[in-house]
């Protein structure tokens, strides 16, 4: 497979030096009103799906074969302006661009691409990426109704197909969704970002996102499946980006929101940001509490963010930011499955169980103009942060002793890391080919800490004996390097080819040490071993990737590709003192391919498709197993999977249909379907090959109506996915609630937005039929047990710009 990929690369790189003359195409934008030059207004040749910016005499350039296009130029504040023009020679092309209405207080100008009703896609090239050939969905929030004020991920991703969300809390504290059968849990399987930095605990040995952005923050959400390992990391799940909103292009604004809705819930949000010379700021604080909705599960949340940023000259660009999160919550503990059968889930078994979260994150940026044609992102990053989970971690089925000591899991994340990529357009055979490479750096620190804490119902998490712990003390350090590159080679104006590859190098370490207690029927210690660890473990190797996209017409587009993935073990399998199983010493890392295949853009006018079928390979695969005659899960290499299925998603626009479209009231309809068969092939216990991988449903459907009129926009969703089983012996139920089915569910939700000038009224209600279901069983905390979805709620809010 590798040789033949890089006879792929070899012919196209031959191709491109055999013929096809190029021109250039030139011209300048000015202010059709004052004739003076728009500088860093864009120029967007529609075919090919690139752009350029005018530099500051409002001159641009673009090297083109022969050929017919279509040539757009807009800028902020402008109207847009499009000409057609057959090249068969250096062609001037001038614009001229008229000012918006001036009663038109805010203006957001978007590219034919992106206009569309809460989903888009990712350009060829966006920003410092390339996405050419990849499947991908960008989510617009400003432009539906959706639960943002608790960050209700059900109705965020809605238009996102073949994602598995969990829904562990009712106020969105942190954020579980997987694509194509891989584990929800904290996003493990994505590599998540925020404005393009990593923001989880440890990108490599414990790639879980305890932090998530404030909703009403975050301006679009990205996401690019499997084929962004190359570009970003080895996850099998892809890539997670949440892009925090710009500085308004003003001096000052504010924006205050305020939220209240069911279970005590409270909501506090303010945002300030503006521009002035060279400098831009934006920065948010949000403020949220709850009583919860099951017994024990209070909370409360405090979450910041602060971005600076200076345009030192017309090519250098700097940025300094920093996220701050805090929050502490009761945890109720999970459910048995009798309790869920009796309809009792409102109880909690558990009032002594607490997790509390410090999050510290700071990034640094640098962007830089070469030319036109030449432009280079650097953005580093560290992370200082905290996780504690307190409490009674024995089988849910089992009586909390109030007497006993508590248990407290510590984690410290100390990590630093850098990106540097380059992005450079250049000629090849006659046709505009862009070429991004760069390279990683990344150093962790994580230090794991497990022992007990005093027996009270307090959020105490001092360890009682910090020198002596009762479990284990280890640090997991972990470094990276990696270097990557891949190229959009336009073959002809409509076909295009994009080969990749990546280098990583990656060192874990573990060191530390950990207890073994051996206990009598009376509880009573009858042995104490203590053993030390010392391990490290180093690999390097080579992905690679390769994809390939053909546009049927400007606005229709079949693509495919092939990446390689990899995954390495994380400390959670390395060392972890947990009742309820154990963990193989001999647990090794995990690798595999996504494949996609797929047709997406406009079909109709009327009509909006994104259809793909995919083929994931996941081999070594990391899960748990029940043997035989006990009720102690086994966490190891289960064995390979593998993954294929159907993700389709589909928007009808109803007015245009009709031939009635107006830029006053609209109303579409979209369902996204998800259709997934995952299987072990390969299994070290052959009870397991044949069976079906855990947290996988087979139907996953979500649609709705989207209507707007005016200053309102409404949203009714629809939501229902198949049966699940959570472990891979696929076991029904025992009475632990450990493992078991996850039923199927449907689930429906209502969103009301009005914004009448400078106002901004919210409201809803969320499961409005009030269904009794569950998404998840915890091995661990929030458990363990089954977590239930939460019951009927209902949601206020009044915003104001100033």
């Amino acid at each position: 497979m590798k040789r033949g990929v890089l006879t792929l690369v070899g012919v196209v790189w031959a191709i491109a030096h055999l013929n096809a003359q190029s021109y250039t195409v030139s011209g300048t934008v000015l202010s059709s009103e004052s004739e003076e030059p728009l500088e860093a207004a864009t120029v967007f040749v529609r075919s090919l799906n690139v752009q350029t910016n005018t530099d500051s005499t409002g001159y641009y350039q673009f090297q083109l074969s022969s050929g017919t296009y279509t040539l757009q130029a807009f800028s902020t504040g402008m109207e847009t302006a499009s000409k057609q023009i057959d090249v068969q020679e250096d062609t001037k092309v001038n614009f001229r661009l008229a000012e918006l209405s001036q009663n038109l207080e805010e203006v957001e100008v978007f590219d034919t691409r992106e206009q569309t009703s809460g989903v888009s896609r990712l350009r060829a090239v966006e920003g410092f990426g390339i996405y050419e050939a990849k499947k991908n969905e960008v989510i617009l929030l400003a432009d539906f109704a959706a639960n943002k004020v608790t960050n209700n991920a059900r109705q965020v991703f809605a238009k996102v197909p073949g994602l598995n969300i969990w829904e562990s809390d009712f106020a969105g504290l942190q954020l579980d969704i997987a694509a194509r059968g891989l584990g929800p849990s904290r996003s493990a399987n994505f590599n998540t970002r925020q404005n393009g930095y990593d923001m989880s605990a440890d990108a490599l040995g414990y790639p879980e996102s305890y932090y998530l952005p404030a909703m009403q923050a975050v301006d679009r959400i990205e996401i690019v499946r499997g084929a962004a390992s190359l570009q970003y990391g080895t996850q099998f799940g892809g890539m997670l980006n949440f892009r925090i909103k710009e500085a308004p292009d003003r001096p000052l604004e504010l924006n205050l929101e305020q939220a209240v809705g069911s279970f005590g819930y409270l909501n506090s949000y303010l945002s300030v940001g503006g521009r002035s010379d060279k400098l831009d700021y934006f920065g948010y604080y949000q403020y949220r509490r709850g009583d919860g909705w099951q017994e024990n599960s209070g909370l409360y949340a405090h979450l910041g963010f602060a971005r600076i940023g200076y345009q030192a000259n017309e090519r250098l660009k700097l940025g300094l930011e920093y996220s701050l999160l805090n929050y502490q919550a009761q945890q109720p503990g999970g459910l048995t499955d009798e309790d869920f059968r009796r309809g009792e889930i409102e109880k909690s078994r558990r009032e002594r169980n607490w997790f509390r979260v410090s999050w510290n994150l700071l990034a640094a940026t640098l962007d830089y103009r070469f030319s036109d044609q030449t432009k280079l992102n650097i953005r580093s990053f560290g992370l200082i942060s905290g996780r504690d989970a307190l409490g009674n971690l024995n089988q849910i089925d089992r009586v909390d002793d109030p007497t006993q000591n508590r248990t407290l899991i510590r984690d410290n994340f100390q990590n630093v890391g850098a990106e540097a990529r380059l992005l450079h357009y250049l000629n090849v055979l006659g046709k505009k080919s862009a070429l991004l490479v760069g390279g990683r750096y990344y150093n962790g620190l994580t230090d794991r800490q497990q022992g007990d804490v005093n027996p009270s119902d307090d959020p105490d998490f001092t360890f009682l004996n910090p020198g002596d712990l009762e479990d284990f003390d280890y640090d997991f350090p972990s470094r990276n390097y990696s270097l990557f590159a891949e190229n959009i080679f336009n073959v002809t104006d409509q076909f295009s080819i994009t080969p990749g590859v990546r280098f990583e190098h990656i060192r874990t370490d573990s060191e530390g040490v950990w207890k073994q207690i051996v206990r009598n029927f009376a509880g009573d210690i009858v042995a104490e071993n203590v053993f030390s660890d010392n391990r490290s473990v180093v690999r390097s190797f080579i992905l690679f990737g390769i994809g390939a996209s053909y546009y049927l017409q400007y606005d229709l587009n079949v693509y495919a590709n092939f990446s390689e993935n990899f995954r390495s073990v994380t400390f959670s399998d390395l060392r972890l003192n947990n009742p309820n199983f154990v963990l193989d010493s001999l647990i090794t890392d995990e690798r595999g391919f996504n494949f996609d295949l797929g047709v997406r853009g406009a079909v109709l006018p009327w009509l909006d498709i994104d259809m793909s079928l995919f083929y994931l390979r996941y081999n070594n695969r990391i899960g748990v197993l029940l043997p035989p005659a006990t009720t102690l899960l086994f966490r190891t290499n289960v064995g390979d999977s593998r993954h294929y299925g159907l993700e389709s998603y589909a928007e009808l626009d109803v007015f245009k249909l009709l031939g009635k479209s107006n830029n006053q009231t609209s109303l579409s309809l979209f369902t996204n379907l998800s259709l997934i068969n995952a299987t072990y092939i390969e299994s070290r216990d052959t009870a397991i090959k044949g069976k079906r991988v855990e947290y996988v449903p087979n139907v996953m459907l979500r649609s709705g109506i989207n209507y707007s009129w005016r200053d309102i926009k409404t949203t009714y969703q629809f939501s229902y996915l198949g049966d699940q089983f959570s472990d891979a012996t696929n076991s029904v139920s025992n009475p632990s609630a450990l493992t078991g089915l996850v039923p199927s569910y449907h689930v429906m939700d209502f969103s009301v937005e009005y914004t009448p000038g400078r106002f901004r009224i919210t409201t809803g209600v969320n499961n409005f039929t009030n269904q009794k279901y569950f998404t998840r069983r915890a091995e661990s905390y929030p458990g363990p047990g089954i977590i239930p979805a939460t019951i009927r709620s209902f949601y206020v809010s009044l915003g104001v710009r100033i």
